[in-house]
C-alpha cells in the first residue's frame, strides 16, 4: 500500500493544505475548511484506488463532500473495470481532516495541518461524532501509563520511563472550561502545561515524538481526530489511549443528542457494544498496514506552513508507516510558473 499509494497520498495533503492557507489570517474559518475539503476529494478522485471514507465531514446530510461513507477513487466509478483490475485492488479505509484547526488558520496562528490516515478495509475505527477522553505519551511509557490512571500517577510514571523530574515534563491540554481540574491537577504535580486552542491531532504527535519538548497530551477532544492520532501514534510506538464521553453534562455532543442514557441507546445500536471502553491505539487503528500524512498548513511543531513565492509555493510534510517503519519528511517545491521560476532559491 505503501509503494502504490505513498507519493499520491502525499499529494492529496499537499493540495488541501494549499488551498487552506490562500485563506490563512482573513477570519474565514468554514471557507478555509470547504477548500481543503474540495482540493483533497478532487485529488483522491484521480488516485487509481478503491476508497471508502470512515472518518470525514460528517454524515452525509450535512457534508457533501468527503461524508462518512463517500467511495473515493478512480476505481470507484460505475465504469472502473474498464480501466481497473478490481480483483487487483486492495479495498481502503481513509480517516480524513482536510483542514485541522480552522480557527488556527482563520487568526493566522501556528498548529494547522492537513491530515489523513489510511488502511486496509476494516483497519480503522468508525468513531461516532462524538467527544474522546485521550492520553498520549512516548514510546517509553507505552502500555505503563493508562486512562484509569489519575493524571498524577500518569506524569510520575511517564517521568520515570524518561528518567526526568516531573517539573521537566510538558502536558498539552485544550484550553476548554471542561478541563480546568485536569489542569490544576498537573500544576500541582509541579510539572508545565502548554495550552492549545485547537489541533490535538497535532499535539497526540508532538507527545509521541521524542525530542519535541512534549511529554503528554491530556484531555477531551473530538473523537474522529482520536482515531486519526491513534493511527499516528500506532506507527511511532507511542502510547495512546482513547475512552468515548457520551455524557452532555461533561462536553456538548456531535450529532448524537438526549440524555447520556439516550445517546448510549444509540451507541449500541450503532455497533458500539461497549460505550465506557478504553480503546488502545491497535483497536483505534488495527490494521495491518498503516499509513498517515500530514502537510502543514501553518508552522508547527516539526513542520512547517506552506510558503508561497513568485512562481510557486513550498510545502512540508510528514509521512508515517507502519510497513517500513519510516518517518519521513517531505519538503516539496510545486512550480506553477516556470519563467518566475528560472531563479528559484531553495534557502
Amino acid at each position: 500500500m505503501e509503494k502504490t499509494l505513498g507519493l499520491e497520498i502525499i499529494e492529496v495533503v499537499e493540495q488541501a493544505a494549499i488551498a487552506s492557507a490562500r485563506l490563512m489570517g482573513k477570519g474565514l474559518k468554514n471557507e478555509a475548511d470547504g477548500v481543503a475539503v474540495e482540493a483533497m476529494r478532487n485529488r483522491m478522485n484521480r488516485i487509481n484506488m478503491r476508497g471508502r471514507i470512515v472518518i470525514g465531514e460528517g454524515e452525509r446530510d450535512n457534508a457533501p463532500m468527503l461524508y462518512i461513507g463517500e467511495e473515493v477513487g478512480i476505481c470507484t466509478q460505475p465504469d472502473a473495470a474498464n480501466f481497473c483490475r478490481l480483483e487487483e485492488l486492495v479495498e481502503i479505509d481513509i480517516a480524513v481532516d482536510p483542514c485541522e484547526g480552522t480557527n488556527l488558520v482563520a487568526e493566522g496562528r501556528n498548529g494547522s495541518m492537513a491530515v489523513l490516515a489510511i488502511a486496509e478495509k476494516g483497519g480503522l475505527f468508525h468513531a461516532p461524532d462524538l467527544y474522546m477522553q485521550k492520553l498520549a505519551a512516548p514510546p517509553q511509557a507505552k502500555g505503563k501509563v493508562d486512562l484509569d490512571y489519575s493524571a498524577t500517577k500518569n506524569l510520575q510514571i511517564i517521568a520515570e520511563c524518561l528518567d526526568l523530574i516531573i517539573e521537566d515534563l510538558v502536558v498539552i491540554v485544550m484550553e476548554r472550561p471542561r478541563h480546568k481540574t485536569l489542569i490544576e491537577e498537573i500544576r500541582s504535580t509541579g510539572a508545565r502545561v502548554k495550552l492549545i486552542d485547537d489541533g490535538d491531532i497535532s499535539a497526540a504527535l508532538s507527545a509521541g515524538i521524542n525530542g519535541t519538548g512534549v511529554h503528554a497530551l491530556m484531555g477531551i477532544g473530538a473523537a474522529p481526530e482520536g482515531v486519526i492520532s491513534a493511527a499516528a501514534l500506532r506507527c511511532l510506538g507511542a502510547h495512546f489511549q482513547g475512552r468515548l464521553i457520551y455524557d452532555p453534562d461533561v462536553v456538548k455532543t456531535g450529532l448524537l443528542s438526549g440524555s447520556k442514557a439516550e445517546i448510549k441507546a444509540q451507541l449500541l445500536d450503532m455497533g458500539i457494544s461497549e460505550p465506557d471502553k478504553v480503546y488502545d491505539a491497535s483497536e483505534l487503528a488495527c490494521g495491518k498496514n498503516l499509513l498517515f500524512a500530514a502537510t502543514g498548513i501553518t508552522d508547527g511543531d516539526f513542520i512547517k506552513g506552506v510558503r508561497f513565492f513568485g512562481g510557486g509555493m513550498r510545502t512540508q510534510t510528514m509521512v508515517i508507516s507502519s510497513q517500513s517503519q519510516t518517518i519521513r519528511f517531505v519538503d516539496t517545491v510545486h512550480m506553477v510558473d516556470m519563467e518566475k521560476n528560472s531563479s528559484l532559491q531553495l534557502l
